[in-house]
């Protein structure tokens, strides 16, 4: 008999540290698609408050409460980040499970910026993409979420069959920033 064990989409790749700057796993957690029903985003929204602490994300944002998160996703559609979706959701918009077809990973450090700027075309300076600010784009050739956590940290979120992908392109991005600084 087989035992079969989880394992992360880049286990063995991560954690990486090159220059100023690490590449990290985020931790595995729950991750909620929410898609609201025509004409329920008010009740959505209130739900959403009352159980999570939580209000929708205007486009290109994201909202926290403790370890919840919610990050825009797209028209209508937001990701519910770091908890177990109340069931009382369903009745205002669609919950489906994602926790398994993403790979989440954290770029942080003095020099993260510079290395997200040689793979996407998004504007990550501080007044256009401020603390929350959230963009669906491309990582080099893939259809990522960048998430700007922090000053100088960015959670991006690739489809989790593209993680070894995903840790090359930004490895080697973190090389070649780390050459420039010698």
């Amino acid at each position: 008999m087989t035992e079969l064990k989880a394992v992360s989409p880049a286990a063995g790749l991560l954690p990486l540290s090159i220059g100023g700057v690490t590449l990290r796993e985020d931790e595995m957690r729950p991750l909620t698609l929410i898609a609201p029903y025509k004409g329920q985003e008010a009740a959505l929204g209130k739900a959403l408050s009352a159980a999570h602490g939580l209000s929708w994300p205007a486009a290109g944002q994201s909202t926290q409460s403790g370890a919840a998160r919610l990050v825009w996703f797209g028209r209508n559609a937001a990701i519910l980040v770091g908890v177990q979706a109340a069931a009382k959701l369903a009745k205002h918009a669609a919950l489906t499970d994602q926790s398994d077809a993403w790979s989440c990973v954290v770029l942080e450090g003095a020099g993260a910026r510079d290395v997200l700027a040689r793979l996407t075309p998004v504007d990550l300076r501080d007044g256009a993409f401020p603390l929350g600010a959230t963009a669906r784009t491309e990582v080099f050739h893939m259809a990522c979420s960048i998430t700007r956590l922090e000053a100088e940290s960015w959670q991006i979120m690739g489809f989790r069959s593209m993680a070894k992908t995903l840790v090359h392109d930004l490895k080697t991005a973190m090389e070649g920033v780390a050459a420039r600084a010698l």
